[in-house]
């Protein structure tokens, strides 16, 4: 019994002895332990560069008719016909309505016969002048005789006068009876009927006429861009676009497929928006273009030397509006830029200044990083931002 006692605690012993040994030894190293999770993180860089892009800035429009006319009646009268189609092509001369002619015939009628009863007075005044004047130079009538002659002969003449007047007057409202297209064009509805009474320059249009091939483009650009621009061509930054060319996206999303040129821009800008129109020419062959449509226009403002891009995802804002980036340096280290943008290019901010070309900034990862701290590049992902052209909302 004794034997067994003895045994059990020269094992207890034992055991106390190695747990001890265990406990003296040197814990590891927590730099050791952690040394997988103290690696640089991965992320993803563009490297700048410089390139030439071509500046454009898209806009809202509104199609505007090349040429439009309001039909409106010179005479009174009742519409007798229409003589058209609704939503027809019409050319310049066309006749459109027909009001009833025979007032206006009778007063031509009248017109002339009273054009005959003063020539017929005239050549009896005149006649009457003649004698009297050689009687007068024999002293057979008194010189009162003859100045009365020759007064109803002069009165005689301007009746005449104006009987023709008359008779031109008479012609023109008959011919006013026809009711003829001003420009050749697109004719709209018809906003009256045959047996309508209308009035001369009444203020409702019997019909409206537009010419659409060729069409415009109102296109409103804010004065602060335009400014912007004019002074950087004032100073040589940008080269201006020889032809200014514009492209349209129609409402449905499409894009048309001939191209405009812009003819001019307003010389005032307009005190309620502040903005100012600029005014472009499309041509229309097939009247896809219709007055009146909104419309997206892609306006060519100018063409840009050594720009450099950097994408929107690569920059941050703070509460200030003031943006920055980061950069990693030849050392794989993190660094904290503050850049100074000039305007949006598509998916890219346009720089002024505060990173250069060749430098490479972080476009993913940025959660996992901080100024100062090391990373590696994922070599894989490291791409530039080329860009073919600009174009600015």
């Amino acid at each position: 019994m004794l034997r067994h006692v003895l045994s059990f605690k020269n094992l207890t012993l034992s055991s106390l002895l190695i747990f001890g040994l265990a406990a003296c030894q040197p814990a590891e190293n927590p730099d050791q332990a952690n040394a997988g999770e103290a690696a640089a993180p991965k992320v993803n860089v563009v490297t700048l560069i410089s390139q030439s892009i071509t500046l454009r800035t898209e806009l809202p429009a509104r199609t505007i008719a090349f040429r439009q006319a309001e039909v409106r009646p010179q005479v009174n009268g009742i519409i007798e016909k229409r003589l058209f189609e609704e939503g027809a092509d019409v050319e310049a001369g066309q006749q459109l309505y027909q009001i009833v002619a025979a007032p206006y015939e009778a007063t031509l009628h009248q017109a002339n016969a009273e054009l005959a009863r003063a020539k017929a007075n005239l050549q009896s005044t005149e006649a009457r002048e003649a004698r009297f004047k050689g009687l007068i130079d024999n002293k057979a009538i008194s010189q009162q005789d003859y100045d009365d002659a020759l007064a109803a002969y002069l009165q005689a003449k301007a009746e005449v006068a104006v009987a023709q007047a008359s008779i031109e007057t008479a012609q023109i409202d008959l011919r006013y009876t026809k009711v003829n297209a001003p420009i050749s064009g697109r004719i709209g509805r018809s906003n009256f009927t045959e047996g309508a009474l209308v009035t001369a320059q009444q203020a409702d249009q019997l019909a409206t006429i537009v010419q659409i091939d060729p069409i415009y483009v109102d296109i409103v650009q804010p004065s602060k861009k335009l400014l912007a621009l004019r002074k950087q061509l004032i100073e040589n930054q940008i080269e201006n676009a020889a032809v200014p060319t514009v492209s349209l996206t129609l409402e449905d999303g499409s894009t048309y497929s001939l191209p405009g040129e812009l003819q001019f821009s307003e010389v005032n800008v307009q005190e309620s928006t502040g903005s100012i129109v600029l005014r472009a020419l499309f041509p229309n062959p097939d009247g896809l273009l219709l007055p009146g449509m909104f419309v997206r226009a892609e306006l060519e403002e100018a063409t840009l030397d050594n720009a450099i891009l950097i994408p929107q995802r690569a920059v941050t804002f703070d509460r200030e509006g003031n943006a920055s980036t980061l950069v990693v340096n030849n050392d794989n280290i993190v660094e904290l830029r503050t850049l100074n943008i000039q305007r949006e290019v598509g998916q890219y901010w346009l720089l002024n200044e505060g990173v250069s070309v060749g430098e490479k900034v972080v476009v993913s990862g940025v959660q996992k990083i901080a100024p100062g701290s090391p990373v590696e590049i994922d070599v894989d992902q490291q791409q530039s931002p080329l860009m073919n052209n600009g174009t600015e909302s």
